[in-house]
């Protein structure tokens, strides 16, 4: 299969440790740019997996939803969000609520779900003084990298999400899931192919089992897609993680992930992904008005402790559905 054309901006080579950096002149405002260029800003996409603009000049939440337009890309919803957010317009939302003195691992949003964003926009309106880049990984070069000890069984078997919402940490389920409607939820965790319980106390336990590796439908590579490590047990704060094993047990934490037959997954294969992300990981320290444009399947992304008031807006956009990315296991609604 030929590779992606390339970016034809001139700046937009990439060096080792740096997503490829473009700089534009957009004089009547950063939608109307984008749109222009927006063929030239997929091929540099498709080429590079991220790419930051630099110069667009944004500086209000309300921009990025005509950014996200301009790009072509149908917005995604939050739905299954693994913590709340403010909701800026259709697809547009402010970070995820994460300790700005704790870094937050390599993922993929909303990699668990069953209609993903293909597209991910991140735009900063204000830069922290310190940390806080949005780093990002080639998922590819990822798998390609991880021992096959690791990366076989998941193949074999994909990933189990477990999660417990309560109020107290990570989203609720009004918050995840747009409402708090029993009914409502359970018909939607029926269409996602996602097992429910309620607790004699009220609270929802869902598991769902899902792919942990996808082919890239462009480029035809294996991509390690999936937040095994993120979300797992072993990178919550030990802390925090022996508060919250205490207070509601083992079975109740927020998040947790495991092997697709169940089987939990160990701090050391939690370490060899993290690793393998590291060794990988690309990032510039941002400034106020710039966009980071990425391919969320084949591009993993995580965020620097930081220091400072640090502002940054998400745009998801093109959805995409395990199904068409050859998944390893078979997904099917009940």
């Amino acid at each position: 299969m030929p590779s992606p054309a390339p970016s034809p901006f001139p700046d937009g080579r990439p060096r080792p440790g740096l997503p490829p950096l473009l700089y534009a002149d957009a004089p009547a405002g950063a939608a109307g740019w984008v749109a222009g260029n927006r063929d030239a800003l997929r091929a540099a996409v498709a080429g590079h997996g991220a790419v930051l603009v630099r110069g667009l000049g944004i500086r209000e939440p309300g921009q990025v939803g005509g950014i996200l337009d301009g790009f072509g890309a149908p917005p995604v919803g939050d739905t299954e969000a693994f913590a709340p957010r403010r909701t800026y317009a259709n697809g547009v939302y402010s970070s995820s609520p994460w300790p700005s003195n704790q870094p937050m691992c390599m993922h993929h949003e909303l990699s668990y779900t069953l209609a993903f964003p293909s597209v991910m926009m991140f735009a900063c309106l204000g830069a922290p003084t310190a940390g806080g880049a949005t780093a990002v990984a080639d998922s590819a070069d990822v798998f390609d990298a991880l021992p096959p000890a690791v990366t076989e069984r998941f193949v074999r078997e994909g990933w189990l999400l477990a999660r417990s919402y309560g109020n107290d940490i990570g989203a609720s389920t009004a918050e995840a899931f747009g409402t708090d409607d029993p009914r409502a939820i359970e018909r939607y965790c029926r269409a996602n192919a996602i097992d429910l319980s309620w607790q004699p106390d009220g609270t929802l336990h869902t598991r769902q089992r899902r792919s942990a590796v996808l082919r890239h439908p462009v480029t035809g590579r294996r991509c390690w897609f999936n937040q095994i490590a993120f979300l797992n047990e072993w990178t919550i704060d030990p802390e925090v993680h022996d508060y919250l094993t205490a207070e509601y047990g083992a079975d109740g934490l927020p998040f947790n992930t495991f092997h697709g037959n169940g089987d939990p997954v160990s701090p050391e294969t939690v370490r060899l992904i993290d690793t393998a992300y590291k060794a990988h990981a690309a990032g510039r320290p941002w400034q106020e008005g710039d966009l980071l444009i990425l391919d969320n399947l084949r591009t993993a992304h995580s965020r620097e402790a930081f220091q400072g008031p640090r502002d940054v807006v998400v745009a998801m956009g093109g959805p995409l559905h395990p199904n068409d990315c050859s998944p390893t296991i078979e997904v099917t609604r009940p």
